[in-house]
């Protein structure tokens, strides 16, 4: 199986490769349109900000190539938010993959979240022998509002989607690679399907 991770400058990289060793495969790190086209599974990381991650993405092509892919795309992070129709964050129009906007949490709490917070409603293969309530590790200051795309919902100052998916694209805000055997469990699900 060829796993290829979207390498555009915004990552957090190594976590995911070294996530994807420790179960058994080997990942390539590409920006090649051919190479991630021919790719089984794509992974689009994203640690950063968002309209200087969206920059990245159109100067190498990527932010055409990414909405048509066929195979399954696992957003993480901010490659989810990007996968979503815009994010606040620097005024940036995302790849419109989800039909949802990301905002930012209000004042009233502390941004960014940082550490672990729980899981729930899990509606997806994604989840797969992953109980209801499982702790993951999460930094973000904006999030995708609960939607008609959301597969997991978490709680912080009020319920917003903490994974997305339509058709063969997911995303999870939360970091799988960070998230101990359960987010390994999530990984390995999403190179299975």
């Amino acid at each position: 199986m060829k796993i290829v991770i979207i390498n555009y400058g915004a990552g957090n990289i190594q976590s995911i490769m070294f996530a994807i060793e420790r179960l058994g495969y080997k990942a390539v790190l590409s920006n090649d349109p051919n190479e991630i086209q021919q790719a089984d599974k794509v992974i689009f990381p994203g640690v950063g900000e968002a309209s200087s991650a969206m920059k990245k993405l159109k100067e190498s092509g990527l932010d055409s190539l990414i909405p048509n892919l066929k195979q399954p795309v696992l957003g993480i992070c901010l490659g989810m938010q990007l996968m979503c129709k815009s994010s606040e964050e620097g005024d940036t129009k995302g790849l419109s993959i989800f039909d949802v906007d990301v905002i930012k949490f209000t004042p009233n709490v502390k941004v960014p979240q940082m550490g672990w917070n729980q899981i729930y409603n899990l509606k997806s293969d994604l989840f797969k022998g992953i109980s209801e309530n499982e702790f993951m590790y999460l930094v973000h200051s904006f999030y995708a509002p609960d939607c008609a795309e959301a597969i997991a919902t978490t709680n912080y100052e009020l319920e917003y989607a903490s994974a997305l998916q339509k058709d063969n694209f997911y995303g999870t805000q939360f970091h799988p690679e960070k998230s101990g055997a359960v987010g390994e469990k999530i990984l390995d699900n999403f190179l299975k399907i």
